[in-house]
């Protein structure tokens, strides 16, 4: 048996703590370079996500974000924030393997608080705060070392993937 077939002592299912990038790119069908989940420390099935971006210098936005000064764009560390809650969507609603997508719906009360640079663990928590049908309110907060460097509230749908 693994952690995530085991219950803990209030009848909650354990966390998921064995969530590397094989198992983020079945999740996902983001690709490099916009893959912006390298692994997941923790999910607790429709409650929360803890994931990381390790933040290199090979970045491609690194190359024109700002050249001699490189910061992480502040609208791809709200992306990581994205893909870490369609994880959890994913995982906790068992749609693996099934093509539907988590689509960004909008974006509220958005803040940068300090730079995200090369060489960084990006930590990158969300939590559901809302659910209506197949509409998922989140709350973000991504972090360097504890110190946040960005939070926001966002919106997401499950949908089935355009017609191609």
């Amino acid at each position: 048996m693994t952690e995530t077939d085991t219950q803990s002592g209030n009848g909650k299912k354990a966390p998921i703590l064995d969530y590397d990038i094989h198992k983020v790119l079945k999740a996902l069908p983001h690709r490099y370079p916009l893959l912006l989940v390298d692994r997941v420390r923790e999910i607790h099935l429709g409650e929360r996500i803890h994931a990381v971006k390790a933040v290199s210098m090979n970045e491609e936005f690194f190359q024109g974000h700002f050249p001699g000064a490189p910061i992480m764009p502040g609208v791809l560390q709200i992306e990581a924030l994205a893909q870490a809650a369609a994880i959890l969507g994913i995982e906790t609603l068992e749609l693996a393997g099934t093509g539907k997508l988590v689509i960004f719906m909008g974006i509220d009360g958005a803040k940068f608080r300090s730079p995200v640079t090369p060489g960084c663990l990006l930590d990158l928590e969300v939590e559901f705060l809302q659910q209506r049908r197949t509409i998922y309110k989140f709350k973000g907060r991504a972090s360097v070392e504890g110190k946040t460097t960005c939070e926001t509230e966002f919106t997401a749908m499950i949908a089935d993937p355009p017609e191609g």
